[in-house]
């Protein structure tokens, strides 16, 4: 019989993962157990995702906010520090944001708008553009943007961030001065020992900011890239992906995932006899139509993967085949010549007009988002996704 499925995609439970369990033997246990349970046999070239959050946690990769304050002033000095283009979350950025005031006298924090980084608005482009204001031109101080604009709340949250960060600051003790700009270089007037927060534009940033006089620049990425004070660490990514933990602790982005990877495709290995690709994941990369945040505030999608999940998909479009190539066929005629189309396909399709309309994305970033969306963020309890099919094609 003709298999009628495709991809399909299952998420897994597992126990509650705590710091020091041995987490590649429960990842290949919970597979395991989870495949028997069903009858579902493993096949070659299956995946399994683990979210990066319990690979942190089995690691005890945490740091308290002293010990990111403790970093952050023998970094930046203690004295007055601009913090560039952070995101507005309370989850991601808002304890971090205490640990910097912690560690200075004055934060002078400069937003960008009419939204972050990753699509969290505190304007709506419809405000800007009736009140004339140009956010890639003009500088706005705190009591500029309330003269223009009032009070506005996070449509999901409804939170005013621009309030909720300098209470922040202010109750670690600091002085607060909010800015908002576009420019990284607006900053430099006011402070000149700057802490760049974006995530996939800080290099850039960095750059602008020494190339126009900044004494000292740190990325987060750069804080806790080695351990303080006995603190966890990332030494590629600093406090980028880092979550909260409580209201004195985070999570940072786990570190090693090679090594974890590698553990888990043996030991499924060991235990089934076939070789399947794993991977870490964190943040999908997606944009929501609704809200516009981009998912993605993690400072890659995948941390850790083994080499079965390097590269791109090289597909064709199949209605692209039946419009175009095969348009005289139809019925058993019509598959038959697709599927011989597949099987011969090039091995680089780039630029092919066969290809157009395909996801010209890593494999890494399509596969995390689908785990993402799988397991979400709330209460589904499945920390591992198993998917099967997923490089499959109609001639299978």
């Amino acid at each position: 019989m003709e298999r009628m499925f495709g991809t399909v995609v299952r998420g897994v439970r597992a126990p509650i993962i705590r710091e020091g369990d041995d987490l590649a033997a429960i990842v290949a246990d919970s597979v395991v157990k989870a495949l028997g349970s069903e009858n579902i046999p493993v096949g070659e070239k299956d995946i399994v995702a683990v979210t990066e959050a319990v690979v942190a946690r089995a690691q005890g990769n945490y740091a308290t906010v002293d010990q990111i304050a403790a970093d952050v002033r023998a970094k930046l000095g203690g004295g007055t520090i601009g913090v560039v283009f952070p995101i507005l979350s309370r989850n991601r950025f808002s304890i971090l944001l205490r640990a910097f005031a912690r560690g200075a006298k004055k934060i002078v924090l400069l937003l960008s708008y009419p939204s972050d980084e990753v699509g969290n608005h505190l304007v709506s482009q419809d405000l800007l553009d009736e009140a004339g204001v140009d956010p890639w031109r003009d500088v706005l101080t705190k009591e500029q943007f309330r003269e223009k604009f009032g009070v506005i709340t996070h449509p999901f949250t409804g939170v005013d961030y621009i309030d909720f960060y300098t209470s922040l600051i202010e109750g670690e003790g600091a002085q607060c001065q909010v800015l908002l700009a576009n420019r990284p270089e607006a900053i430099l007037p006011y402070a000149d020992h700057v802490l760049t927060c974006d995530i996939h534009t800080r290099r850039r940033t960095k750059r602008l900011l020494k190339a126009a006089g900044a004494k000292v620049v740190v990325g987060m990425d750069e804080i806790l890239s080695a351990p303080v004070e006995g603190s966890g660490f990332n030494p590629d990514y600093g406090l980028l992906g880092s979550n909260k933990a409580t209201e004195e602790r985070v999570k940072l982005f786990p570190r090693d995932c090679g090594a974890f990877v590698q553990a888990v495709q043996q030991k499924l290995l060991d235990a089934t006899g076939k070789k399947v690709e794993v991977m870490v994941y964190g943040d999908g990369a997606f944009k929501d139509p609704v809200g516009k945040i981009w998912e993605l505030a993690d400072p890659v999608v995948s941390p850790g993967y083994t080499d079965g999940l390097t590269g791109q998909p090289n597909e064709v479009k199949l209605k692209y085949l039946a419009d175009n190539n095969f348009s005289h066929l139809s019925g058993d005629a019509l598959k038959e010549a697709i599927q011989d189309y597949i099987r011969h396909k090039d091995g680089d399709l780039t630029g092919r007009m066969e290809s157009q309309g395909t996801t010209p994305r890593r494999l890494t970033d399509l596969i995390g988002s689908l785990c993402d969306l799988t397991s979400g963020s709330g209460d589904k309890g499945t920390p591992i996704i198993y998917i099967q099919g997923y490089f499959d094609n109609y001639t299978k």
